[in-house]
C-alpha cells in the first residue's frame, strides 16, 4: 500500500484530518490543565507519568479519555 500525501487527499478527507487533530489537541489540553490543578492525592498514579502519556502519545483521544475515566479519583 502506498502512502498518500496531503495533496492526494480529497478536501473532505483533509477536513476530517484537521478536525481529528483539533479534537485530539483540545482533549489533551483540557486533561493537562485538570492534571496541573488537581492535587497528587486525587490522581491515580504519578502525575508526571500521566503528563508524559498525555503529551507524547498520539492516541486519537485514548490517553485523555483514560485519564478522565481512570486517572482521576473522585473527590
Amino acid at each position: 500500500m502506498s502512502e498518500k500525501r496531503w495533496a492526494d487527499l480529497s478536501p473532505s478527507r483533509r477536513r476530517l484530518v484537521i478536525i481529528a487533530g483539533v479534537v485530539e489537541s483540545v482533549l489533551k489540553a483540557v486533561a493537562l490543565a485538570d492534571l496541573a490543578r488537581r492535587p497528587a492525592d486525587q490522581v491515580r498514579g504519578p502525575k508526571p507519568l500521566w503528563a508524559l502519556a498525555l503529551t507524547l502519545l498520539n492516541s486519537l483521544g485514548t490517553a485523555p479519555v483514560a485519564y478522565w475515566l481512570y486517572g482521576r479519583k473522585n473527590k
